[in-house]
């Protein structure tokens, strides 16, 4: 028995042994996993980087600044209607042509500003059976130089002059009931020539009010016959071209887009004369316009007047157009 328990003992201690042996083979391995390469260890060859300067051709840029922007409009509108001598519904057979050019120039630089603007408007209107009719006549010129005193506020000095293209006519039927007409206007008859200088107040692009305190209008006409059909004649002196006038004067003027390609234009003049308060001259253009495209478009206008020197009541036209027209640059 004692023989067989020293064999059992001595290969436990040998197992054991062993044991000990693997385990420290295990750890020498990995420590020898742990050990990571000395730094720099491998020849590193450096690059030799030779650098040159290299020189590059600048071109200038061959640049303008501006001052100036452009606005241009070109308009034509036709209406025509034809009926046969049978028509029952009863008609008149017309032709109607109306055209309009506007143009507005801007220079503005540092706290210098220069305006200037035109619209020339002439139509006509054709019955069968009738003498001719204008549905439009207007020549406007408007130039102002400003200098600015504030953010919203500049001193001004503007030149207006507004006229007409063709001669107009009051229209009558005789006793055998023919039509006649009557000359009442023609080109510089009248015609006015308005200088002021004064202060003008903007607050942005679409809006403007200009107060005239020192304002002189002269008013020519040139035909000096025409008071036998026009009796008032225009406020001159029978057998006179001119007469001048010393006054006041308010103008605001709104420009601007309400509604998409939907623009409202409107303008009112005031004109009261130093010697003669009683009687103040108003003049109040609107003008809607609608844009359908690029080219065709819609326009409603109205023009409301009251100017003693023609007629003791208001004045007032309205027109509707539709047509064609042209704007560069083009929004």
């Amino acid at each position: 028995m004692k023989g067989i328990f020293l064999f059992i003992l001595l290969i436990s201690f040998s197992n054991f042994t062993f044991a000990q042996n693997d385990a420290s083979a295990d750890t020498a391995a990995l420590n020898k996993l742990k050990h990571y390469p000395n730094k720099n260890s491998l020849p590193v060859r450096k690059p030799v980087l030779n650098i040159k300067p290299v020189t590059i051709e600048v071109t200038p840029l061959d640049m303008k600044v501006s001052y100036w922007r452009s606005w241009t409009n070109f308009g034509v509108n036709l209406n025509q209607s034809a009926f046969s001598n049978n028509w029952n519904s009863g008609g008149v057979s017309s032709i109607a042509i109306g055209t309009q050019f506007n143009q507005k120039l801007d220079y503005t630089k540092d706290d210098k500003n220069y305006v200037s603007e035109v619209i020339l408007q002439y139509g006509k209107l054709r019955n069968k059976g009738q003498l001719e009719r204008k549905t439009n006549d207007r020549i406007f010129y408007d130039n102002k130089v400003g200098l600015k005193l504030s953010a919203s506020w500049n001193f001004f000095a503007s030149l207006n002059f507004e006229s007409q293209f063709d001669r107009g006519y009051s229209f009558s039927k005789t006793i055998a009931g023919e039509e006649k007409r009557t000359l009442i206007s023609r080109f510089m008859t009248p015609g006015y020539l308005t200088e002021s200088l004064g202060v003008e107040y903007k607050p942005g692009k679409s809006f403007f009010l200009r107060i005239g305190t020192g304002t002189a209008r002269q008013t020519f006409v040139l035909d000096t016959n025409i008071y036998r059909t026009n009796p008032k004649n225009f406020g001159v002196d029978r057998g006179k071209r001119f007469r001048n006038e010393l006054a006041f004067q308010a103008v605001t003027n709104v420009d601007k887009d309400i509604l998409t390609n939907v623009n409202l234009k409107s303008r009112y003049s005031l004109f009261a004369n130093y010697e003669d308060l009683s009687h103040i001259d108003h003049r109040l253009d609107v003008t809607f316009t609608a844009r359908v495209n690029k080219i065709i478009f819609v326009s409603l206008s109205g023009v409301a007047l009251y100017d003693a020197d023609t007629d003791s009541k208001i004045q007032a036209s309205q027109g509707l157009a539709l047509g064609l027209s042209y704007r560069f640059p083009i929004k």
